[in-house]
């Protein structure tokens, strides 16, 4: 996939000027993607969704956050990129340093926020690193700390569930 964006880049205006770029990423067929995640693995605004601990499943996590926010909740692009990035950073976490099977992804929206909850067996706390300018890894709590509005940790008997919040402009 282009971008590593879920192809939410292209929702305002295609980037780059050829045509044949602005072909390649197409709303719908990123919805239809979209559409077989929640039919496959469930609607995270239900309950929380299991889904196995691949590195691939932050694509399915990404989706199922882009259309839950973009098409159930009607927020905006900008909104709906900056969950999906999020959402991704902590699946990838969840991913690369619990050595869980399994990990479970849950939404959930009240007056004037968005949460986005990714919950693994491990008690092993996330811990926010300082970040240089050119490291390639280490960024992912950096940018959950820039882009949400809260975010955090709760330990639970068995794991713990880690979460953001972005404030939402209720109409």
């Amino acid at each position: 996939m282009m971008g590593g964006m879920a192809g939410l880049e292209g929702i305002e205006q295609p980037r780059g000027s050829s045509r044949a770029a602005a072909a390649r990423w197409s709303p719908a067929v990123e919805d239809e993607r979209a559409l077989k995640a929640l039919e496959l693995f469930g609607n995270p605004t239900d309950g929380e969704v299991p889904l196995p601990s691949l590195p691939e499943s932050a694509a399915t996590a990404r989706r199922l956050v882009q259309i839950v926010v973009l098409r159930q909740w009607g927020l905006t692009p900008k909104m709906t990129e900056d969950a999906v990035l999020l959402v991704s950073e902590l699946v990838g976490n969840a991913v690369r340093h619990t050595g869980a099977r399994v990990f479970g992804l849950r939404m959930r929206r009240r007056r004037g926020w968005i949460r986005v909850e990714v919950r693994d067996p491990s008690r092993g706390l996330p811990c926010l690193m300082p970040v240089q300018e050119l490291d390639v890894s280490g960024r992912g709590l950096f940018l959950v700390d820039k882009l949400a509005d809260r975010w955090g940790v709760d330990l639970l008997p068995r794991g713990k569930t880690t979460w953001f919040e972005m404030r939402v402009a209720d109409r």
